[in-house]
């Protein structure tokens, strides 16, 4: 399992921020996936998404700063996904970090994990640069 970090400052307060980070925003700024449905649940959301004939779900928890979401279902491309998105006021901005475990389930999962790794991070980043064009 490989851990990634990104993070990015935002110019534009909390308020805003929130008002832009929901489950199929989150989904739809990483870039992979374009969002089918999504559904309310009384512990959070579960957001079913596909790409090129792949069609998978997202299970998001809401947390105090922000989300918490990871694969659920066996439908998956990647055995492990699991994300923390969190946003805190910093200046005059909103300060938005996300830490993601991705693991293959492949081997050699040194080169696998690797590779996966390497893609969240991206899909990571473009997700955080998506948030802050439509904010600023």
């Amino acid at each position: 399992m490989r851990t990634v970090e990104v993070s990015r400052l935002v110019r534009a307060g909390p308020a805003v921020v929130d008002r832009l980070l929901t489950p199929a925003a989150i989904v739809e700024y990483e870039g992979s996936f374009a969002v089918r449905e999504v559904e309310e649940r009384p512990d959070g959301w579960l957001v079913h998404a596909g790409s090129r004939g792949l069609e998978l779900s997202i299970r998001f928890e809401p947390l105090d700063d922000g989300f918490y979401y990871e694969f659920e279902g066996d439908e998956a491309p990647i055995e492990t996904m699991e994300t923390t998105l969190q946003r805190r006021p910093e200046n005059e901005g909103t300060r938005v970090s996300a830490v993601s475990d991705v693991e293959m389930g492949v081997r050699p999962s040194t080169v696998t994990d690797r590779i996966a790794a390497w893609k969240r991070k991206g899909e990571l980043e473009r997700a955080l640069e998506a948030l802050a064009a439509d904010a600023e």
